[in-house]
């Protein structure tokens, strides 16, 4: 096992697929991502299947699209009977280690009835061993504040956003307050030396997830990163010049608007400095990474370990009048991928920008590829190993896709205001290059022109000169979801010769 790959996997919470500068982002800068891209890959239409976190990770954990996996929500138990990469990787002898948080809700059913993973959706993904496990409760990071002299909160969650004295930017004040922590020790930086600890006192191959809470919310940065972006000049917003005209759009969006938790302030300052902090808190990752890809240099273990950056999902950001994550809108799905292979194999394709669709569900079985662990029947996404090494897949999809569940087990509001049903609170997307379809359970379909519309304000749905390419789209979601029906024995036929097997490629 000592020449097998090391693998540092990577999360950032709630990052937008643009705010890169080696996109091209107008003002946000990430040199340590960017140098990580010119020495590997860069997928450029990179897509979460799945929002908010918790079903989002599932389906980067296990593979599978949401409507396999069936975790919808925050809290929905993940079937135990689903593997994982980390279940997978430990098979062939690694230990799989988890910074940070995986926000996997437990299946009860293979839960002690007094345990304390029934109380939170929050979870350690099964197969993974915490190291430093933190979440909304920063338990490690807290006691080692107070153990260095700090004062932490007495409800400890609210470190994360703990601020400074003094006036807001919306209050007169030149630049955001920042958090009341130096840069040195606040979460991102406790985590990532965290992990640096860990990988150098180990002499074996290694698998690290480093799930890092930033750019979510709060959003409170420490100084510098507080003031790095200028609330005055980050760009505008994408959006109707009201929320009454943005709500018109869908009931669905109008129910969304009405939520006071997902609609954007109407002061703009307000929301300026809340889009300039996000972005001074992408800065702060891609610094804190930094130091981690020197130390792996410096340490010998940059040529055989494979880095992967993703995030679970993007951010609003006032885009549509929205905050947080939601919907259909590109804005909430569409996400950073960077893969660093150390392989001789790819060093044809470093500095490469894939233009093809990628989703979340290749992120398990790209990494079972490189370690030559089978990739599990249940994963309904395939290996990025080809645009690793340069090749093009003989087959690939066209078209990006995600489901939103808008369920709430706990709340009927949804419900009542949209006349669903809790199985009805469902939507698919479908996307390419030119078109987005929208289809939900019992609501009246979406159909964008995205070379026309690439805003996304204008409904075709309705526009006879549009209906073909709505039928065309919706047979294409269509035959979609029959393609991805789960399958785990479905190859599988039991004969006078005993089982037999034959595995058929997804696209």
């Amino acid at each position: 096992m000592a020449d097998r790959l090391n693998i540092l996997f990577i999360t950032a919470d709630q990052w937008r697929g643009e705010c890169l500068s080696a996109r091209g982002h107008p003002m946000v800068k990430t040199p340590n991502l960017d140098a990580l891209a010119a020495d590997g890959v860069l997928f450029k239409r990179h897509y979460a299947n799945a929002v908010p976190c918790g079903p989002s990770r599932a389906s980067l954990h296990t593979g599978m699209y949401l409507q396999n996996h069936r975790s919808g929500t925050n809290g929905t138990p993940l079937d135990a009977r689903h593997t994982n990469w980390a279940k997978e990787a430990g098979r062939l002898g690694y230990d799989p280690v988890l910074f940070g948080y995986t926000d996997t809700s437990q299946d009860p059913r293979e839960e002690d009835p007094e345990s304390p993973w029934l109380l939170t959706y929050e979870g350690p993904l099964p197969g993974i061993r915490p190291v430093c496990m933190m979440g909304t409760w920063p338990t490690p990071w807290t006691d080692w504040l107070k153990a260095n002299g700090y004062e932490v909160p007495k409800d400890i969650r609210y470190a994360y956003g703990e601020r400074k004295p003094g006036p807001e930017y919306e209050d007169g004040a030149q630049t955001p307050r920042p958090l009341i922590y130096p840069k040195e020790v606040d979460d991102t930086n406790f985590l990532t030396d965290r992990v640096i600890d860990y990988i150098g006192a180990r002499d074996k191959p290694f698998i690290a997830h480093l799930s890092l809470l930033r750019p979510h919310p709060p959003f409170v940065a420490p100084e510098p990163f507080n003031a790095m972006y200028d609330p005055a000049t980050v760009p505008g917003f994408t959006r109707m010049e009201t929320h009454e005209e943005e709500a018109a759009q869908h009931p669905w969006l109008e129910h969304q608007l009405g939520r006071k938790l997902f609609r954007a302030p109407a002061d703009e300052k307000k929301l300026r400095r809340l889009k300039a902090v996000y972005y001074g808190l992408m800065s702060e990752v891609d610094e804190a990474l930094g130091r981690l890809f020197a130390f792996l240099k410096e340490s010998g273990r940059w040529d055989n370990t494979l880095i992967i950056f993703t995030s679970d999902h993007g951010e609003q950001m006032g885009d549509h009048w929205l905050l947080g994550k939601c919907g259909y809108f590109d804005a909430s799905y569409h996400i950073p991928l960077i893969i660093r292979d150390p392989r001789r194999a790819a060093d044809g394709a470093r500095g490469r920008i894939v233009t093809q669709f990628t989703e979340n569900v290749d992120i398990m079985p790209t990494m079972l590829d490189l370690i030559g662990a089978e990739i599990p029947v249940q994963c309904d996404g395939a290996s990025l190993r080809p645009f690793l090494e340069g090749r093009e897949p003989a087959t690939w999809r066209k078209e990006a896709h995600w489901e939103y569940d808008f369920r709430d087990p706990a709340d009927d509001s949804a419900e009542k205001r949209l006349g669903l049903t809790l199985h009805q609170c469902t939507m698919n997307i479908i996307r390419d290059e030119k078109y987005k379809y929208v289809h939900f359970t019992k609501l009246p379909p979406l159909f964008f022109d995205l070379e026309k519309d690439p805003d996304e304000f204008v409904n075709r749905a309705n526009d006879p000169a549009y209906l073909p390419l709505v039928l065309e789209y919706a047979q294409k979601l269509l035959s979609w979801r029959m393609n991805h029906d789960e399958q785990t024995l479905t190859h599988i036929a039991l004969t006078d010769d005993g089982p037999v097997e034959r595995r058929a490629a997804r696209y």
